[in-house]
């Protein structure tokens, strides 16, 4: 079976927490903090490898973790980071959230590797926390948590030309006779389960890369059959070749078949529609020539309005074959050569989990107050304090949160201090 969806369980490492010590030498009777930070977790990380096909590796292993920093250490040790771990895919991987099915991450344009899920951040030693007033601090920073993730994976297959057309027309004839690929031939429903992809070779420097896509059935974009998993690699091409039964040898409409797959297509992605499209009339050796002549112009006449060219092939034959590949070819010219690339619709990097809890609380000293909890950790994990997006981010969430709101309910006035963790900032109404 050919592997083109797998779901994974994705989890980064976990910052190492940092460490509470104090300096222990002799003529040293009161040494000051020397706790070291915990190490960085380590990411999980998605690059494209040009040698993979399917996702088959995916189906057999189904949790990938990144390596935990270790904990800081006295005398100032800082914790090793953790290892992260690499997932190589094929080119035209998606990767999708596996709960709502939103686009995360599209690799199909993606030269270098990509960072998912970042580790967590290493907590700071009590070193960083003396202070004039608290010499002998027994607290440390700990590391930030992981992010876990089931995600999805799906495979789309990056063609210049998609081949379709109802089951047992001759696409796959088709495609073993102008490429190297060799496909499963029979005389039954369905028997293409994979799309099998080819090299057309007409020149030198003259060629394109066609896929044969699984037979599409009446009700394909509502999932009827195999629908999906056939319709989602028709999404990468650049042009369509609509392959019929011109001597309708099973008894099917050829005109019908290709208003019925039109349908499907632009059901289940309007943008197809708009794709580049050309016919096939298949199976002319299988007719009268008189025959041919009728047909050849009743698809001319229903279909070369909306642009398309009629080409009557035999694909066992290879009557009319080269003329019909030429024709595609130079059709390829005139389109965009870019790979069509899926926009995310799901933002990792402003990930805020509201189930998390935080405190509000006074301070010991006068005029401080201290916020704390795994949800601001996680905050100051993933937002960027020093740029001007991070900082409004900053703001927004402290008055989303109700952290704004709760310091005024403690009585917060102009000037006091907050602190989180590391961070402090002197409040202004």
């Amino acid at each position: 079976m050919f592997a083109d969806r797998a779901k994974i369980y994705i989890r980064s490492g976990k910052g190492g927490d940092g460490h509470v010590s104090f300096r222990r030498e002799l003529y040293v009777p009161n040494g000051g903090p020397d706790g070291g930070d915990g190490g960085r977790g380590g990411d999980v990380i998605f690059v494209v490898d040009e040698g993979l096909n399917t996702l088959v590796d995916f189906r057999n292993v189904r949790k990938y973790c990144a390596e935990n920093g270790e904990d800081g250490g006295k005398k100032r040790c800082h914790g090793a980071d953790g290892a992260d771990i690499v997932l190589k895919v094929p080119p035209g991987t998606v990767i999708k959230d596996a709960e709502t099915g939103k686009v995360i991450l599209d690799m199909s344009n993606k030269k270098e590797p990509v960072v998912l899920l970042k580790g967590g951040r290493g907590g700071k030693g009590n070193q960083h926390y003396a202070t004039a007033t608290m010499q002998v601090p027994k607290y440390a920073q700990p590391g930030q948590k992981a992010r876990e993730l089931w995600v999805q994976l799906e495979l789309k297959v990056i063609a210049d030309v998609g081949l379709v057309g109802y089951p047992n027309v001759g696409k796959s004839t088709f495609l073993s006779r102008v490429t190297n690929a060799k496909p499963k031939i029979a005389n039954y429903h369905f028997t293409t389960l994979n799309p099998n992809l080819g090299v057309v070779d007409l020149a030198p420097n003259e060629g394109f890369v066609i896929a044969d896509i699984p037979g599409i059935i009446e009700g394909a974009s509502q999932g009827v059959g195999l629908g999906f998993e056939f319709l989602r690699h028709i999404e990468r091409t650049k042009v369509l070749v609509h392959m019929v039964d011109a001597a309708s040898t099973e008894g099917r409409d050829p005109i019908a078949d290709i208003h019925t797959i039109l349908e499907e297509l632009k059901s289940y992605n309007k943008d197809l529609e708009k794709r580049p499209q050309v016919i096939a009339a298949n199976k002319m050796d299988a007719m009268p020539e008189e025959d041919q002549e009728v047909i050849i112009s009743m698809l001319e006449e229903e279909f070369g309005k909306e642009g398309m060219k009629v080409f009557p092939i035999s694909a066992v034959s290879g009557q009319g074959v080269k003329e019909l590949l030429w024709h595609i070819n130079s059709m390829l010219k005139d389109v965009d050569q870019t790979v069509v690339e899926f926009e995310p619709e799901y933002n990792l990097d402003s990930y805020d989990d509201p189930t998390e809890p935080f405190t509000v609380e006074k301070g010991d000293e006068e005029g401080v107050f201290i916020v704390e909890g795994p949800r601001i950790e996680r905050m100051l994990g993933y937002t960027n304090l020093d740029s001007e997006k991070g900082f409004d981010f900053f703001q927004k969430f402290l008055k989303d949160t109700g952290i704004l709101t709760q310091l005024e309910e403690l009585g917060i006035q102009d000037g006091d201090i907050v602190k989180l963790y590391a961070l402090e900032f002197e409040y202004y109404k």
